[in-house]
């Protein structure tokens, strides 16, 4: 077993506590610190960062810390602590940009649509406000563009998720022969393959709105803002040779 390093640990110590305080405070914590869409009156500019500390469950947090634990301490021994913060907090922010992104377009362009049809924009935005919905929208809208519509409003984000997927291609880029290997696929797949891999399954989930196991709620777009960005940092540290020097 790899040894953790010391931002990975404090970062996990975060995660268990914010995920502790949780089971405590309930709804309470999730309202002030979870990400709400920017025109939600819910929304607070800190949920940008804490959200990245909050988790939906037990097995949300777990696997979520595993890797974490898993890629984020090998990159940590080979970058240091100053830029392997560096990286996970901007692949988090990058996970939120392109969530609320394209929450901003599935609602724009329902909103749209509604307007349109007679609908107006202040009645629309008043009952989304208290957490409502009019039925009559569902007459205008198709089920997966009503769907998109009050889910980008009044749903919230929560996860590490998507700092985790940029340190995941981070680890891909740094050791691309290293093999990794599912529960449920028992054959290792090198991380050159399986990274690119799982960010294409979350892109196809994303866009269709399918599920894997039938459930819902998972913010597939967070996942692949995390990746892209990670991607990006990664492609542009190499690019111009970025070495732990500069960090130190």
């Amino acid at each position: 077993m790899r040894n953790v390093t010391e931002t990975v640990k404090q970062l996990v110590i975060i995660n268990v506590l914010f995920f502790v305080g949780t089971l405590a405070l309930g709804d309470v914590a999730y309202k002030y610190l979870a990400l709400y869409f920017p025109e939600n009156p819910g929304f607070e500019y800190w949920q940008i960062i804490s959200h990245m500390f909050m988790h939906g469950g037990f097995m949300h947090i777990f696997f979520n810390m595993f890797a974490l634990y898993s890629f984020g301490s090998a990159l940590e021994s080979v970058w240091g602590s100053k830029k392997f913060l560096f990286f996970y907090i901007s692949c988090g922010l990058g996970a939120a940009l392109l969530h609320t992104g394209v929450n901003y377009y599935y609602f724009q362009d329902g909103l749209n649509t509604l307007m349109e049809n007679g609908f107006q924009k202040q009645d629309i935005l008043q009952i989304l406000s208290e957490g409502k919905i009019n039925t009559g929208w569902q007459e205008v809208l198709t089920v997966s563009d009503f769907n998109n519509f009050t889910s980008a409003y009044i749903g919230t984000a929560v996860g590490a998720s998507g700092a985790i997927y940029g340190t995941i291609v981070a680890f891909a880029f740094m050791f691309p022969n290293a093999e990794l290997a599912l529960m449920f696929i028992p054959v290792p797949i090198k991380a050159k393959y399986f990274v690119p891999g799982i960010v294409l399954v979350d892109l196809y989930l994303g866009i269709s709105g399918k599920s894997i196991f039938g459930g819902g709620g998972i913010a597939h777009f967070a996942h692949v803002g995390g990746a892209l960005f990670g991607f990006i940092i990664m492609w542009y540290w190499k690019k111009n040779q970025f070495n732990n020097n500069r960090w130190n």
